[in-house]
This record gives C-alpha cells, structure tokens and sequence, in this order.
C-alpha cells in the first residue's frame, strides 16, 4: 500500500491538514485453510501468528580452561514481542528466552548466584531482515559443579522498516561467567537459521500530506479578490489557486510559485457566484495528493432581491472518504494433503462511500503477508484473487475493478475510481481468492493476514 512524500521543515500539526489523503487500514484476518481432509477453521480476528518454543542444534564451546572438547547438544528457546502488529517506524522489544541451554558448567566448582550475563542475537527475516543483539542482566541461581546451567532471557529492540511479515529466530547465544575469573561459553546454532519462533505483522504508517491554505476571508462579492495562504508545498513550485463550485472547478484561477520554504500568498479574484471553496495543487489538474483545500468560502450575491420577495440559500457540506467490511475473518477450502492445490474463498464485502463531494477519485488496494501454519509457510505470492465491485444507483463515479492475478507481499489493487468533474458516491467491492497450496504441504492450519488500504 502506498504512502505519500513526508516533506522537511513543514508546519505543525495543527496547520497541516486543509485536506489530504486519508488512508483506511483493515485487516482481513484468517485467510486461513486446513492441508487435509478437514473442515478449515479461521481465527475470529486477523492476528500476528503467536510465538513458540523450538528446539534447534547448537554447538558450545567450553573455556579452554575446562579442558573439554565442544559440546554438540539441543537448545530450546522462545522469542516473544512486546507489540506484534507494529507499524513502519515503531520501536519493538523482543526477548530471547532460552529455557533450556545446550551447555552446562564445565567444571567441578560449583557457581554462586548472579554470576552469569548472556548475550546472543536474533536472525530478523521476512519482510525486513538483519540480526538483533539481544543481552540479559547478571542474574543467576547457584549452579551446581557440572551442573546444567539455568534458564535465562535476553531482551533489545529494533526498528520496524517494512511493511509485511516479519519473521524471528534464535541464534548464537554466549554465556559469560564472572567467578574467580571472566570465562565465555559462546553457543552458536550448527545450521542456521533456527526455526521461526515468532512471527510480527507490520502494516505501512499512513502518510500525510501536509499541504494547507487559509483564506484571509470567508466571504466576499462577487468580483473581490480573496487573499489566499499556503504553506508545506514543494518549494520553489508552480501552484494552481483555483475556485471550486462543489467538485468543479470554476473559471477563477491563478498559478503562483511557492518560496524556498513551500509556502505562498495569493490574491484571488473570484467572480463566479457558485463559488463554494478555493483549492490549491501542485501539478497541472487537482490532486489530493499534492492538493489542499477546499477552504469554505461563500460569494455574497449582492444583485437587489424584488420587492415582495425572498432571498433563498442552502448550503451542501462535503463528507468524507471511508470503508466499512462486512467481516474480518476469511475461510478457504481445504486441501488434501499430498495433492495440494487451490484452496479457495470470498472475500468479505467492502463498501466504500465517497462524500468528499471533489474531483479526486479512490483506489483500494490489498496486500497479504506470508501464510504460517505448523509446518512453516506458504509463500504470499501463492495468493491471487479476481475482483469485483458495484456502483449504486445515482452515484457520479464508477467503480472499476483491478485486474485478476497475484496479490502478494507487493499488493494489487481490488477496485478504483477515476477523477473526474464530479465523484462521489457508494460501492460494493469484494473478490474471489485461492491460494495455491504446494503439494505435501504439511497438515495444519495456515494463516495469513490481507491488508487493505483505501486512498
């Protein structure tokens, strides 16, 4: 799903939205089947796959002191998050916890209390990857001479950066002891990487266009010019100050060029008496993206009312953009182990209401994370879909579906609108999706969460 362009140096928060681009995120959970002869069964809600012990081959190598060679043994560990289902640009706390270590105290002596501090990492893959180190405090019970040592937990944290399934897993792990003298344990996984202990589902952090006006009045007679502010454009960049009468533009218009800081003044002359707003954009037709406004505005009409007579005036208020879904859970057929193939579903329903009352059309896009299930993953790109989507009656616009293929980690878009002089107006969308199951693929269920995002 895609973002807009954050700009330096721009105004706070409270000056920034005349209008934008607003986005709407909604996770259609569960898109889940069942590899064998059984009925699937989705999760209520779209959630991250929660976290699980694993066991994985690890090699320690004792402090030469001990005099004894490496030790080839099994360790099991569980990586949990303090937030698993971050946005891009939060901060995420994962703890490593080893529950049971593959080394034990090399040696006779036995060890006092709150002597060993353990360091490791945690391989981050999926939709973003790299390596974590992770560390514990100095806290131990006594371990006794040869004995196992004692369950421990590292913690750190990392940045999301992408959008998507984010995969973790344990990796080397190193347990320093502080007794009499400063000895290491280092434990490193014999085949990397160790299984997926925990998996997080990151989705995009909506942008915003920043770009505002303001007008130096909210009325004048037809023939005035109106003052017109702008700030957070492009610097140094032509920008169109344009009345509006409703969704359509009026005759009144000016171009005017933004200063090093993005920002402008204008003074526009409004003559039609239809004008309900001024808006300013960047470009060569109106775009929210790169747009602001409409800022109110009403034209005094100033022609003398007939003796006996009675002026009238009603006035239409723009709404907004926003979706609503039918359900948040999905269920697809199941497949037979062995043979694999399509495991297929509905999507629930989408409808969109456009009630901004401009020229901006719409776009609903999807993407899918990764399925995950007990005997790993099915790729996101094993997903496709077929859209549909239905205009009502009396709405100005007309609800295009996307083209029928794969959605993927990338995403493709389930149905739009055009811009035009007027838009607007109410749609259902949904779609047919089937996932392609590989053959043999492990029993279970797997899940995977599609993200919608409307702009």
């Amino acid at each position: 799903m895609a973002s807009a362009t954050r700009n330096a140096g721009r105004r706070p928060a409270a000056r920034r939205r005349a209008a934008g681009r607003r986005r709407w995120t909604a996770a259609l959970g569960g898109l889940a089947l069942l590899a064998g002869a059984a009925a699937l069964a989705a999760p209520a809600r779209a959630t991250p796959a929660a976290s699980a012990p694993v066991d994985f081959a690890t090699r320690c190598v004792p402090p030469p002191i001990a005099g004894i060679p490496p030790i080839n043994g099994t360790t099991t560990a569980e990586i949990t998050v303090d937030n698993a289902a971050p946005k891009v640009g939060d901060a995420v706390t994962v703890t490593y916890r080893v529950t049971k270590p593959a080394a034990s105290n090399p040696v006779d002596l036995a060890l006092p209390a709150d002597i060993m501090t353990p360091t490791g990492k945690v391989t981050i893959g999926g939709a973003q990857t790299g390596a974590l180190t992770v560390a514990g405090p100095k806290k131990n019970p006594p371990v006794p001479g040869k004995g196992e040592f004692p369950p421990f937990a590292m913690t750190g944290t990392f940045t999301v950066t992408a959008a998507g399934s984010i995969t973790l897993s344990p990796g080397d792990y190193n347990i320093h002891t502080s007794y009499i003298m400063e000895l290491d344990t280092p434990c490193a996984v014999s085949s990397p990487p160790a299984p997926v202990s925990s998996t997080i589902v990151a989705s995009e952090r909506p942008g915003a266009n920043e770009r505002a006006i303001s007008l130096g009045t909210a009325s004048g007679k037809p023939g005035e010019r109106v003052t017109v502010t702008g700030t957070a454009f492009t610097p140094l960049a032509d920008v169109t100050v344009a009345g509006r009468a409703g969704g359509a533009e009026t005759a009144d218009k000016m171009t005017v060029r933004t200063d090093a800081a993005g920002g402008f003044t204008a003074r526009l002359k409004v003559n039609s008496k239809g004008t309900s707003g001024v808006v300013a954009y960047e470009g060569s037709s109106w775009s929210a993206d790169k747009g602001a406004g409409p800022a109110a505005y009403t034209v005094v009409d100033d022609t003398p009312v007939p003796g006996n007579s009675q002026q009238l005036t009603a006035s239409v208020v723009a709404g907004t953009l926003s979706m609503t879904q039918a359900g948040d859970a999905v269920r697809l057929s199941a497949v037979n182990f062995g043979a694999g193939g399509a495991a297929t579903g509905d999507l629930q329903k989408v409808t969109v209401r456009d009630f901004r009352g401009g020229p901006a059309g719409w776009s609903l896009t999807g993407k899918v994370t990764d399925f995950t299930g007990p005997g790993g993953r099915i790729e996101a790109g094993k997903l496709g879909w077929t859209p549909a989507c239905a205009t009502e009656t009396g709405s100005p616009s007309t609800c295009v579906p996307g083209s029928a293929g794969t959605v993927g980690s990338a995403g493709a878009t389930l149905a739009s609108t055009p811009n035009g002089t007027v838009t607007g107006g109410e749609f259902a969308v949904d779609a047919k999706v089937s996932l392609d199951v590989p053959a043999f693929t492990p029993p279970g269920a797997y899940t995977g969460v599609l993200t919608l995002t409307l702009t």
